[in-house]
C-alpha cells in the first residue's frame, strides 16, 4: 500500500477502513512528558517532530482572571488551573430553572470563535488530521451547574436537566457547523459518563435524560459531514448500546480499568465503529517497565488493528505522571508493528526488546 498522509490515515481509520499503518495521537500529552522528550516544544511542534497523526484544537473563548490560578470564561464558569494540562470547573452560573431561562450561552458564531482552527487548517489541511473538541450532553450541564448539583438534579429536577441537555446539544451542533465550514476533519466529545466502577447515573436515567440528546447531537455532527469520536472512560458497558445507537464513527478509549476488553469490543462491535485506545495510562504507562509497555502495545495491535478501524493511544491521556520512556515505548512499538497488513503471528512472540532495536 502506498504511504498515506497522516490526515488520510486517520480519516481511513475513522471510516472503519484499513490505512497504511495504525495511526497514533493523544487527546492530552502533558507538558512534563513533552519536555522530557523534546525540550522546549509546545504541542504543535511536538506533534510535527514526533509525526503524530492528528492535531487538535477547540473553540476559542475569552476569559477573565478572577483569582490566582482561576479564571471565568464566556460560559460564566469559573475554572481552576492545575498541574495537569486540563482545568477544573469549580463554580457555575445555573442552579434553577429560572437561571436557565435567563442564561445566554456563548455565541457559537462569534468572529473569533475558531481562530485556532483556522490557523491549523491553513497550515496542515490534508497533511495532518485536524480534530476539534466539542461536547455532547453531559460536560456543559455539569460545569454550568456543578457536578454534585447536576447529579442531584437528575432525580429532583429532571426538567432542568433536560433543558440543560437541549441547550448543550443545540450549541454544539452550531459549533459543528463552523468546524465543518472551516475545514476540520473530525470532532470529538470528551463528556465522561462513568467512574471506573459504574456509570454516574442509572441506565434508565441516562435513557430518559441523556440518550435523546446524544442521538440528536451526533446526528447533527454527521449532517455536517464530520467524522466523530465519542470519548468516555470508565465502565460504560451498561450504556454502550445507547452510545453506539447515536452512531459515532469511533469509540474511545475502551478503558481497561473500567472493565472493557478491547478484543471483545472489536469482535462484537468492530463492524459498527472504529476503536481508539487503550494502553493503560493509570498503571502501566505510569509504573510499568518499557518492556511491559511494548508487550501490551503489541497485544492491543494484534487484537484491535486487523481489518482497520483502529487508532492506538493511551487509555485516556498521557498525563504528567506517565514515564516519558514508557510513552516512547508505546510510540515506537506502533511504528514498528503497526504497518498493514498486520503481522499477527509476529505479534504473538514476546520479543519485547525488538521495538528498541
Amino acid at each position: 500500500m502506498a504511504e498515506m498522509t497522516s490526515a488520510e490515515r486517520v480519516i481511513a481509520a475513522l471510516r472503519n477502513e484499513e490505512p497504511d499503518r495504525v495511526p497514533h495521537f493523544e487527546w492530552i500529552l502533558d507538558g512534563h512528558v513533552r519536555e522530557a522528550i523534546l525540550p522546549g516544544c509546545d504541542m504543535e511542534e511536538f506533534t510535527l517532530r514526533m509525526g503524530l497523526d492528528a492535531i487538535l484544537t477547540q473553540p476559542d473563548f475569552h476569559r477573565e482572571q478572577v483569582a490566582e490560578n482561576r479564571f471565568r470564561n464566556e460560559y460564566g464558569i469559573v475554572y481552576e488551573q492545575t498541574e495537569e494540562e486540563h482545568v477544573v470547573a469549580i463554580e457555575g452560573p445555573i442552579a434553577t430553572m429560572d437561571d436557565l431561562r435567563n442564561y445566554e450561552p456563548p455565541d457559537p458564531h462569534a468572529p473569533y470563535r475558531f481562530e485556532s482552527l483556522k490557523k491549523l487548517v491553513s497550515r496542515y489541511k490534508g497533511k495532518i488530521a485536524i480534530g476539534v473538541h466539542v461536547n455532547d450532553v453531559f460536560s456543559i450541564p455539569r460545569n454550568l451547574m456543578g457536578f454534585q448539583n447536576l447529579l442531584m438534579a437528575l432525580a429532583a429536577e429532571p426538567e432542568l436537566v433536560r433543558g440543560m441537555v437541549d441547550m448543550s446539544v443545540d450549541l454544539n451542533i452550531e459549533f459543528a457547523k463552523e468546524c465543518a465550514r472551516l475545514g476540520a476533519d473530525f470532532v470529538f466529545t470528551g463528556d465522561d459518563y462513568s467512574s471506573t466502577d459504574t456509570p454516574l447515573m442509572s441506565p434508565q436515567t441516562f435513557r430518559e435524560l441523556m440518550y435523546p440528546g446524544l442521538k440528536k447531537v451526533f446526528a447533527g455532527f454527521r449532517d455536517q459531514g464530520l467524522l466523530t469520536v465519542k470519548h468516555s472512560d470508565g465502565n460504560i458497558l451498561s450504556l454502550l448500546d445507547m452510545i453506539l445507537d447515536a452512531q459515532p464513527h469511533c469509540l474511545d478509549p475502551i478503558d481497561p480499568n473500567g472493565g472493557l476488553d478491547i478484543a471483545k469490543i472489536k469482535q462484537e462491535y468492530g463492524d459498527r465503529f472504529a476503536l481508539k485506545g487503550n494502553i493503560d495510562c493509570a498503571h502501566l504507562l505510569t509504573f510499568g517497565t518499557m518492556e511491559e509497555v511494548v508487550q501490551q502495545t503489541k497485544d492491543v495491535i494484534r487484537t484491535a488493528a486487523p481489518g482497520g478501524g483502529f487508532i492506538l493511544s493511551s487509555s485516556n491521556s498521557v498525563h504528567s505522571k506517565v514515564k516519558p520512556e514508557n510513552y516512547l515505548a508505546m510510540w515506537n512499538t506502533v511504528r514498528t508493528y503497526g504497518t498493514y497488513p498486520i503481522n499477527v503471528d509476529g505479534l504473538e512472540t514476546t520479543g519485547a526488546g525488538a521495538a528498541f532495536g
